[in-house]
């Protein structure tokens, strides 16, 4: 059985797509443990699964179970179900910023793998990241690899590399929102009405992006769009002086920052 500690929305959008997972994870039992009511009813129609405002009930009775509560708040839920989380479970974490060190000095299991997941997951885009041990059986790190593959796309990485991953692929999307909410006004001022706007500049992602998908190099694809004194290079050119790669590799390397301060917490 797969546990959840916290039906939130990362939460949610795993059960989604276990259920509807081309693997074996889809058949599998789910529990849920959820404190507010509505939400577990919710949780319970739309998906047919099991829910219980109880954390113990699902570190008792599930095999793996998934930590999906905020960072701040897994301190207190690791010394809830501590003394119920046996050798033989193996415990998942989505919480940015807790690193497996302190998951180990909580819970007796060795058996302990930290993912970053990110917001795309909601549509099944998702980029999921694994750090673990060297202690996974084939078998073990499969079902979890299946579970987080329901959602999108897994990498495993050593943790080394985690808080890297947290700002580029974590808190990514929301950069990408940025820019696509300036893009879309940029076409206001010009004169669109802003739903047509908006339909360009999301079909206009979504477009690139399958196009990088299929291995293409973004400088290829820049060239290709590109020609000599054409409008493409006249708007590179203002990103270009204005100096865009350096304010982009700048904001991440902020974010990467803040979530190693999140760790040492």
């Amino acid at each position: 059985m797969i546990g959840f500690i916290g039906g939130g929305n990362m939460a949610e959008a795993l059960i989604k797509g276990v259920r509807s997972s081309e693997f074996g994870v889809r058949s599998i039992n789910i529990l849920v443990s959820e404190p507010r009511e509505d939400r577990r009813k919710y949780l319970e129609q739309t998906y047919s699964i099991k829910t219980t405002p109880n954390n113990k009930e699902v570190a008792t009775l599930c095999n793996i179970i998934i930590l999906a509560v905020k960072p701040q708040n897994m301190a207190s839920v690791l010394d809830e179900i501590a003394d119920l989380v046996t050798d033989e479970k193996t415990v998942v974490s989505i919480a940015a910023g807790i690193t497996l060190s302190n998951l180990q000095g909580k819970l007796k299991t060795k058996k302990l793998i930290r993912v970053m997941p990110n917001t795309p997951a909601l549509v099944q885009e998702g980029m999921s990241v694994l750090s673990l041990c060297e202690c996974f059986s084939d078998r073990d790190i499969a079902a979890v690899r299946e579970i987080f593959m329901s959602i999108g796309k897994v990498m495993t990485l050593p943790e080394k590399y985690m808080n890297a991953v947290t700002a580029l692929s974590g808190s990514g999307p929301a950069f990408i929102a940025l820019f696509i909410e300036a893009m879309t006004d940029a076409g206001v001022k010009m004169g669109l009405s802003r739903d047509n706007a908006s339909e360009l500049v999301a079909q206009t992602l979504l477009g690139t992006a399958r196009l990088l998908d299929t291995g293409m190099a973004p400088d290829r694809l820049r060239e290709m769009v590109t020609s000599p004194g054409g409008t493409t290079a006249a708007g590179l050119k203002v990103f270009d002086e204005k100096g865009l790669k350096n304010i982009v590799i700048e904001a991440l390397q902020a974010a990467q920052k803040r979530a190693e301060e999140l760790g040492k917490k």
